[in-house]
């Protein structure tokens, strides 16, 4: 017969022993463990002789804990706690088995889950769950994020998903009504300008003036929300900047037309953080998303 690890005696008999020790009495004991007071009795004599000593003291009246018993009890309810513990973890890591990404609305609808449409193909048995948010939030409650910046200033595990460019775009419709020739041609046309609350979005006076346009602008339709800006520009309300990594499928659908064929790279690069505490789950979705990018 293999040999019991670490040498312990029963599980049953020290689990039998410390509900009798904690109620200081064989009846309660086994009305908690469910089991009769002789089956206590029998399991707490089997531990005190394989330890060679007394566990209690055992009287008329009922029973009361050796010094032995007391420290061997301190010594337990110790290791159940410690165990308990461990459990507990367990089950929250179960209750959070999917992995979370957080991202904003703009990746998630342009990029991120027309991707994970394809990893589920796959990975099938792999729950991804998106935190969708434009705000600059902690990411602490997520395994992945997603970022569009710099990130040489970042910590920690983290990779360059794409690099993008920036063009001027409008609806087949608008491109027809609107003749572009010239950077200069587009300050006079209706302008959709994204307001982003995160920092480092390139707007139409930067991307202008890194064409070398400078002058004034018309004071046209302004939204704060980037999926919003590319739809108003499918309406045919105005001319909207596209950053070709996330408008990919504006483009390919011709919903969207470039109207000129200038383009600005972007400063800063769209890229994905592994969190420390990540799963290996996480890390295979980090993996992925680096790896079709």
């Amino acid at each position: 017969m293999p040999k019991r690890p670490y040498d312990l005696p029963p599980m049953s008999a020290l689990v039998a022993f410390e509900a009798a020790a904690r109620h200081v009495g064989f009846k309660s004991a086994a009305h908690e463990l469910n089991v009769t007071p002789a089956a206590i009795s029998h399991q707490v004599k089997a531990l005190e002789a394989e330890l060679r000593c007394p566990l209690f003291h055992r009287h008329h009246r009922g029973v009361e804990l050796t010094e032995t018993g007391a420290y061997l009890l301190v010594a337990l309810q110790r290791g159940f706690e410690a165990i308990a513990e461990a459990v507990d973890q367990l089950r929250q890591h179960s209750k959070r088995a999917s992995v979370t990404i957080r991202v904003t609305t703009a990746v998630s609808s342009l990029w991120l889950t027309p991707k994970l449409a394809q990893f589920w193909k796959s990975h099938g048995d792999i729950s991804v769950a998106q935190i969708v948010s434009d705000t600059n939030d902690s990411a602490a409650d997520c395994d992945l994020s997603l970022h569009y910046g710099d990130m040489s200033s970042d910590s920690g595990t983290c990779n360059i998903l794409f690099h993008d460019h920036i063009m001027a775009l409008g609806s087949p419709r608008f491109a027809e009504a609107h003749k572009v020739k010239r950077v200069e041609d587009l300050a006079n046309l209706s302008l959709i300008h994204h307001e982003a609350p995160e920092s480092g979005w390139t707007d139409w006076p930067d991307w202008l003036r890194a064409l070398g346009y400078t002058g004034p602008l018309r004071n046209s339709h302004r939204v704060n929300n980037y999926v919003i800006a590319l739809q108003a520009a499918e309406d045919d309300m105005g001319a909207v900047l596209g950053w070709a990594g996330l408008a990919r499928s504006y483009l390919d659908a011709g919903r969207l037309v470039p109207l000129l064929p200038d383009m600005v790279e972007t400063k800063e690069d769209f890229y994905v953080k592994l969190h420390p505490h990540a799963s290996d789950r996480a890390r295979l979705v980090y993996d992925w998303l680096l790896g079709t990018s």
